[in-house]
């Protein structure tokens, strides 16, 4: 069965619905505040911010495109961390039940990390991230599960665990006679810089937020750019550029679909698709799970992509 690891965040998503002057009133009192769409790293979320959620549901970008590579068909393990509160948010069974392994994923003394995201009228998000158990993620932990990562297929990282280790693990890659293919989701985009001119990464997957806050640093990335763009066509800058139109669908909330869009798009390299049927079932997937509110809970399986792309 095709491997697929993701090494990232495990959190707990803490979902606001706001209004669009809430949200501006945020963005006036706050210059870090995300734009619709981007996500953020904070240490420390101020007491007006983290208000009371409508709901909580699990999240974290690396635990969401473990999921969807799962969805998709691949044998997935998560390596991270959590914290000792996970057992009552169920973090682990929930991933379990996703047909992930969890076996790997450390318990630290923190809480779990946390999101909150701002969901708006239009189904649009907003995320801000405290990044908890999250920031344990050492050398020590991934040097241990340096193994599993070295003989998957497909390698998927994101930027909501310290960037130190991930940079010395690419590195440790390139030095293998044969390594995962690697995709990184730049989000949050700051501080991902190092990692883009590491020669381990071979696809980058920035939404169109992330492209803008890294043109000066793309000048150093030699791999391919998949360009996420919402509603908007999908470009795919490689040695053969094209783009992908999304289908139609009655969106109902856009958060996680980026995730399911590389949780797939992992899956179906990892089991030897072209870039371009990768590409074309990513967005598929990513567009079928809109049609329903949170992170994980609309994502397709590969048969009902499939089934969608024949109609």
């Amino acid at each position: 069965m095709d491997r697929v690891v993701s090494l990232g965040s495990i959190n707990v998503d803490h979902v606001r619905r706001a209004s669009d002057a809430e949200l501006a009133s945020l963005a006036e009192r706050y210059d870090w505040f995300p734009a619709q769409g981007d996500t953020v790293r904070v240490e420390r979320l101020p007491d007006d911010v983290a208000l009371d959620a409508d709901e909580r549901r699990h999240g974290g970008k690396g635990a969401n495109q473990a999921v969807a590579a799962a969805a998709a068909g691949a044998a997935t393990t998560m390596l991270g961390a959590v914290g000792t509160d996970h057992d009552r948010f169920g973090v682990l069974p929930a991933l379990v039940d996703a047909g992930v392994d969890a076996e790997r994923v450390g318990v630290v003394d923190a809480p779990t990390g946390a999101a909150h995201v701002f969901v708006d009228p239009s189904g649009d998000n907003r995320i801000v991230v405290d990044p908890g158990a999250n920031a344990a993620v050492d050398d020590a932990y991934v040097d241990a599960n340096y193994d599993a990562v070295r003989d998957a297929d497909c390698l998927l990282l994101q930027n909501e665990i310290p960037v130190e280790p991930v940079a010395a693990l690419l590195d440790d890659l390139t030095a293998e006679p044969t390594r995962p293919t690697v995709i990184l989701d730049p989000a949050p985009p700051a501080g991902t810089d190092p990692l883009l001119a590491r020669e381990a990464v071979d696809y980058l997957t920035p939404n169109e937020g992330e492209y803008a806050a890294l043109a000066d640093a793309l000048d150093a990335y030699g791999g391919v750019v998949v360009r996420k763009r919402g509603g908007d066509p999908v470009i795919v800058a490689a040695d053969d550029r094209f783009t992908v139109d999304p289908p139609a669908v009655d969106a109902v909330e856009t958060t996680g679909a980026g995730d399911v869009f590389n949780g797939f798009l992992a899956a179906r390299l990892a089991a030897g698709a072209s870039l371009r049927d990768a590409v074309e079932t990513a967005v598929v997937a990513a567009s079928m799970a809109t049609r329903t509110a949170g992170a994980r809970e609309g994502i397709p399986t590969l048969d009902e992509v499939r089934a969608f792309r024949a109609e």
